[in-house]
């Protein structure tokens, strides 16, 4: 079972918050809220505020999911809008201020819990694929692009020699 909490409009760039986020994905949730209470950067208030209530959400829908067991899934920062601002330079110039936005969505999820739907209850389910790696991924673009373009001919056997001809060689000839 998984909760999600969204704090909308949060005033800090998403890459300063991607910061605080990326230390907390895929930890229990305990030591998630350690690492945040913890965290010198600012931003990690208000991470921890969206991921009590993330939790709050998963313990109180009706199956009701129990707190030791939840674990942080996915923690995004999405950018939002950004407030354009003029600042006076000199020779009248004007330099361009991107106050930008952010929103912040953590969504929680329980250990161990299967979400399958259509599968019974003894069936065999099948097992999860393995994270292709970068260069896995890579090779397999390559191979999308390349899979419908025809392989070039091989051109005609030269006969003769590759080597420049030198001008006493052209006058012979």
């Amino acid at each position: 079972m998984e909760a999600k909490a969204i704090a909308r409009y949060v005033r800090i760039s998403p890459t300063k918050a991607d910061r605080v986020l990326r230390q907390i994905r895929g930890l229990q949730v305990e030591r998630a809220q350690e690492i945040l209470a913890y965290s010198p950067r600012p931003i990690a208030k208000q991470v921890g505020k969206v991921l009590t209530s993330a939790v709050a959400n998963a313990t109180n829908r009706e199956q009701g999911a129990a707190p030791d067991l939840l674990y942080v899934k996915t923690a995004v920062a999405d950018a939002g809008p950004t407030l354009k601002r003029i600042q006076p330079r000199a020779q009248g110039r004007a330099y361009r201020i991107l106050k930008r936005s952010s929103h912040i969505t953590i969504v929680v999820a329980e250990r161990g819990v299967v979400e399958k739907v259509g599968v019974a209850a003894g069936a065999p389910s099948a097992a999860p694929e393995a994270k292709p790696t970068a260069a896995g991924r890579i090779r397999a673009a390559i191979g999308r692009r390349t899979a419908g373009r025809a392989k070039p001919a091989k051109p005609a056997e030269k006969t003769g020699s590759k080597k420049r001809k030198t001008g006493a060689a052209k006058k012979s000839s």
